[in-house]
């Protein structure tokens, strides 16, 4: 069998691909047809060796032996081979297994090259056998296509119509047909400018030339125009909104197409609405001037109202704040707790010709030192952990209005000089932000203690307090204008009996003097907490005044017992007076904890076990006149 496949006439030569019989033992070629020779560069038939054609992969070779030993047949990809000049050869090689001889197979050696051209080949054959019918398929194709672009076209609710290079219109859709009243017959092959666009609105000649859709087929200029019109066949005029475009054939200008919109309706009603828009601007400034006018009358005639009282140094207070308030200097005021710093700031601020913003009141003492800066400068999300968000400071919040910093000796003095080169700058910081934020406002501080005596000992700085104390205005202690007392007893007294729903009391002669003689530690605050409290136990008719309002101490020569519920009573009266005395404040040698001797925490803790709320020392309304 072997000796007829080495033959000429064998059927090895009849191959129509390279094809050789290998003894897989010696590696030695026994037949090989001409094809093989030519693809693997030998010039004889038989006798070489086939190893050196396997171009470095010899591991895939041998797995390809044992499949074709195994299974009879097998066929790879991805081994590569060479010919004898070692030029890589691009082939798949297919195995079979020669029946009863041992160690021979025969290889098929397809050139995968040589079969793609072949593929190609017969596909150009099958491209061109098809090529006329298909040529009538996309003839057909682009004729429906054309169809369906006319069918869109006159769907459009748009206006399209267009011209070549010589301004004649091509094709006009239904839209712009009904939209201007001519006919496709009026319009195609006729100038369209002359026919819709000859004039401007105001009866002045509309020259082509000057036209934007004669500048996009001749200059090949994109142009959107928002206002002009078209003239419809009846001679009306429609108000349109327009896009011209250039269009090519071939990289040559061909012509434009115009989409247009009808807009007139729209154009009357913004006329209608800008009609509509002044006459409330009208009425807007008639009825500004008319608030105003009542704001002057009403501001003449209650001027100061929140500010009580006819002595000399209430009188003084006043005369400042005329002369302040309508000028841009910053305001330092100066008194003890309780003497109305807070009212003296609204009255400049009301006077000021910052009124119409707002009075950002910042209480330094009332925020923890940690807080205080996030609350001063803002801050940004992220910024230091619990910044959930983004958040403005006070400084931020009055912009263009007024800034109250009110106990602005509690202020940390490593902040102060921060909040000194913001005002200065006129420009804010938020905490975790780089950029900057304008700021333009007024400030207006407020101190329990001398800013000047701080200053001295180093405790504030003495630049933000020549900053801040442009103009001083001191607060009297109520104790130093007694006159003034009989008013505010009556007004408080008023506001107590409205919020209490019952006729006012009386205040007698003898209650009245008592007011007067005391010393009120705690100013106008502690002068309505009196009157609050009168007015609730008060009885017949008169008002009851209860100046020694104190628990009573448990005597030590009194065999006394009280009960848990007496002590609470006792430990809660002793905690709201010393909040009274202290207006507020727990932490600090000034602070509420410092005179009971208790840490601030622990302190804070009963506060909030008794349920002691902020208008038990201060009263409900004092925030308004305090």
């Amino acid at each position: 069998m072997i000796v007829n496949l080495m033959t000429p006439d064998s059927l090895l030569d009849a191959f129509p691909h390279p094809a050789l019989v290998l003894d897989t033992a010696s590696d030695t070629v026994l037949a090989a047809n001409s094809r093989a020779c030519r693809f693997l560069g030998q010039g004889h038939g038989a006798g070489f060796q086939f190893a050196p054609h396997i171009a470095g992969n010899f591991d895939r070779f041998l797995v390809f032996l044992d499949e074709l030993g195994h299974r009879g047949q097998a066929w790879r990809r991805d081994i590569p081979l060479q010919d004898s000049a070692k030029h890589p050869l691009t082939c798949e090689l297919r195995g079979t297994l020669i029946a009863d001889i041992s160690h021979q197979v025969m290889l098929t050696l397809i050139d995968l090259n040589e079969m793609s051209r072949h593929d190609q080949i017969a596909e150009a054959s099958e491209l061109q056998r098809l090529g006329l019918l298909e040529w009538q398929r996309a003839q057909d194709f682009f004729n429906e296509l054309e169809r369906q672009n006319q069918l869109i076209l006159n769907a459009a609710g748009e206006g399209i119509y267009g011209v070549n290079a010589d301004g004649k219109t091509t094709f006009v859709n239904r839209a712009a047909r009904e939209m201007l009243g001519w006919s496709a017959e009026d319009l195609l092959g006729r100038d369209i400018h002359t026919m819709i666009h000859h004039h401007h609105l105001n009866g002045e000649v509309y020259p082509a030339h000057d036209c934007p859709i004669y500048q996009s087929f001749r200059f090949e200029q994109v142009n959107r125009i928002e206002d002009e019109v078209f003239w419809r066949k009846d001679g009306k005029p429609i108000r349109v909104e327009y896009v011209s475009t250039p269009i090519y054939d071939q990289n040559v200008l061909a012509g434009a197409v115009v989409i247009f919109r009808d807009i007139t309706e729209r154009k009357e009603n913004e006329r209608k609405l800008r009609d509509a828009m002044q006459q409330v601007q009208e009425l807007r400034e008639q009825l500004e001037q008319e608030n105003a006018y009542l704001q002057e009358t009403i501001a003449s005639e209650r001027a100061h109202h929140d500010i009580i009282g006819t002595s000399p140094a209430i009188l003084q207070i006043l005369s400042k704040i005329d002369l302040v308030a309508a000028t841009e200097a910053n305001v330092l005021i100066t008194g003890e707790a309780g003497t109305g710093k807070a009212l003296v700031a609204s009255a400049i601020h009301k006077g000021s010709a910052r009124r119409r913003r707002s009075l950002i009141h910042f209480k330094c003492s009332a925020v923890t030192t940690d807080a205080i800066e996030a609350e001063l400068f803002g801050q940004i999300r992220g910024a230091f952990p619990g910044a959930l968000r983004d958040k403005p400071g006070m400084l931020e919040l009055a912009h263009n209005g007024t800034l109250f910093l009110d106990d602005v000796d509690e202020l940390p003095l490593g902040l102060q000089g921060r909040l000194l080169y913001a005002l200065q700058e006129g420009s804010v910081t938020r905490l975790g932000d780089t950029r900057a934020r304008a700021i333009n406002l007024r400030v207006i501080a407020a101190s329990r203690r001398s800013l000047d005596t701080l200053a001295r000992r180093g405790e504030f700085r003495q630049e933000l307090h020549m900053y801040l104390n442009v103009f001083p205005i001191d607060c009297v202690p109520l104790r130093n204008r007694p006159e003034d007392i009989p008013a505010l007893a009556a007004h408080f007294l008023a506001l107590a009996c409205k919020r209490l729903n019952m006729k006012p009391p009386s205040i007698s002669r003898h209650s009245m003097e008592k007011l007067i003689r005391y010393e009120w530690p705690g100013n106008v605050r502690e002068l309505q907490n009196v009157i609050d409290r009168g007015a609730i136990i008060s009885t017949g008719g008169k008002l009851q005044v209860d100046l020694a309002h104190r628990p009573s101490p448990v005597g030590s020569s009194a065999a006394v017992v009280m009960t848990e519920a007496e002590l609470s009573s006792v430990w809660r009266a002793n905690l709201v007076n010393a909040l009274r005395a202290t207006q507020g404040k727990v932490a600090g040698e000034d602070g509420a904890a410092h005179l009971l001797g208790l840490q601030p925490t622990t302190l804070y803790s009963r506060i909030k076990k008794l349920r002691i709320q902020p208008d038990e020392w201060l009263g409900p309304d004092m925030a308004n006149h305090i």
